[in-house]
């Protein structure tokens, strides 16, 4: 894959333009569906990556693109259910996420929050 041009609120992946968060999974490049941890928005102030989602763990390493500023929460249970799956977890912000992406092996996937 190739990943140019990301910015505050994009990311441009294989020349295609994203606006929203994105989740890679073998290779699929797919919206992230945040929904079901919305009911957390409360507690960490911004609506945080939960178990809730539906995470790609079909690979030997995952990584999370924590946003511009590294500010996307990543709960508890995603760090524990990681390690139950045995998938090594890389939580960066997603500049560096892209990075690893970039010279990462064919089994990682991803997901990338593009704001904050």
């Amino acid at each position: 894959m190739q990943f140019d041009n990301f910015s505050f609120g994009s990311i441009q992946i294989d020349g295609s333009t994203y606006e929203h968060d994105v989740v890679i999974d073998r290779g699929e490049i797919s919206k992230r569906k945040k929904k079901a941890s919305k009911q957390f928005r409360e507690e960490f102030g911004h609506t945080p990556l939960s178990v809730e989602e539906n995470i790609p763990w079909k690979c030997r390493q995952l990584v999370i693109g924590s946003g511009a500023y590294g500010r996307l929460p990543v709960m508890q249970e995603v760090q524990r259910e990681a390690e139950r799956h045995r998938v090594k977890l890389l939580i960066l912000p997603t500049i560096q996420a892209i990075e690893v992406l970039q010279r990462a092996p064919d089994d990682t996937n991803a997901i990338l929050h593009v704001t904050c």
